[in-house]
């Protein structure tokens, strides 16, 4: 076994041993491998209570880069699951799917299509086959403008799926504080269930700490009961360093996710920021006993993707943060791409994409 240690905070960072072997591999049987179906509510664990704030969780933070790229670079060679095994991941990838929409042309009537391809992701007959048809399985929400919030809790109604609302002047974050807040509560009035924020980039670039910390409570604040996932442009704040330390912010002011992107960013998520990042959520539970979840947002497009971060999960955080209330992949494309794979596994045949449409 090796150690890495690619985040260091005068000491209060410490190394986990990586594992030299692949992941163990599920039983054979598929539904076996994707586990136990998602709970119906989405949020069993504790919430992430705020701390007070304290730049000595973070002032001394460093980010050791070539360390944290070979990290990454290693993985996809050295991880693989396979066959039977690969089918389950896949289906427990989909639990924990923030089925999206935020186009400039949604419509109420593409938002409940969507919705209905979260209420049903694979096609029965595949389930049948896979040895899943007698167990629930769906996203691990939908995620709309507040615009269309009250259409998708509608469409989702009796279904357990949170409805997840962009908030905060999404995606630029860059409209007054009042309006932020405004919108947070108004979504959370129509029924959002969650409410994915995004922080100002400023804050960070300019290393206003405790402006952001207070941006960051106020939002939580204004969301109530509805779990908060803090959005933090990784593609825009320009070094890991600056990733490390707003993760270990927002975490400290309340945040019950942390997410890489907007989607709407020249880079979003990639495994070199979701590394530091999850070594701060890994930090934060040391430190608090609370568990922080992680979304990675753009880009993740294709079912090896899905695997690639889900066996990092694994590795770097454990078992507990492959479920939906730990995780998830914000994605609107990667749900076509996991159905064609598992209808490849059933048949030994790859169907065309439009075969799959998901709104």
């Amino acid at each position: 076994m090796t150690s890495t240690s690619l985040v260091r905070a005068s000491g209060a960072v410490r190394s986990r041993p990586v594992p030299s072997a692949a992941p163990a591999s599920p039983p054979a049987a598929v539904a076996s491998a994707a586990a136990t179906a998602p709970d119906t509510k989405p949020h069993p664990i504790a919430r992430n209570t705020a701390q007070p704030f304290d730049s000595g969780w973070f002032d001394n933070l460093r980010v050791n880069l070539s360390a944290a790229e070979r990290r990454v670079a290693t993985l996809p060679g050295r991880r693989s699951v396979k066959k039977d095994a690969q089918a389950g991941w896949l289906l427990k990838a989909i639990s924990c799917i923030d089925l999206t929409t935020l186009n400039g042309d949604d419509t109420a009537e593409r938002v409940r299509r969507l919705c209905a391809k979260a209420v049903t992701p694979v096609r029965p007959d595949l389930l049948a086959a896979l040895g899943f048809a007698d167990r629930a399985l769906h996203t691990g929400a939908v995620c709309v403008y507040h615009r269309f919030v009250a259409t998708a809790v509608d469409a989702l109604a009796g279904t357990g799926i949170p409805v997840a609302a962009v908030s905060t002047g999404f995606p630029a974050g860059l409209i007054p504080r009042e309006l932020k807040l405004k919108e947070i509560e108004a979504s959370v009035r129509d029924g959002a269930a969650e409410i994915d924020i995004v922080i100002t980039r400023e804050h960070v670039l300019t290393g206003q700490w405790q402006k952001l910390y207070d941006e960051m409570r106020d939002f939580r604040l204004a969301a109530g009961d509805a779990h908060v996932k803090a959005i933090l442009a990784t593609g825009e704040l320009k070094t890991l360093r600056n990733v490390a330390k707003a993760s270990m912010v927002c975490m400290m002011a309340g945040a019950d996710f942390i997410k890489t992107s907007t989607g709407k960013e020249g880079v979003n998520a990639t495994p070199l920021v979701t590394l530091v990042m999850l070594r701060m959520i890994r930090a934060y539970e040391a430190r608090t006993g609370f568990r922080v979840g992680y979304k990675p947002a753009g880009g993740v497009s294709t079912a090896k993707t899905a695997l690639d971060y889900q066996v990092l999960m694994k590795e770097e955080l454990g078992r507990a943060w492959l479920e939906p209330d730990l995780f998830r992949i914000g994605a609107s494309t990667l749900l076509a791409d996991i159905e064609r794979q598992l209808e490849h596994h059933v048949t030994g045949r790859y169907s065309a994409f439009h075969r799959h449409p998901i709104g």
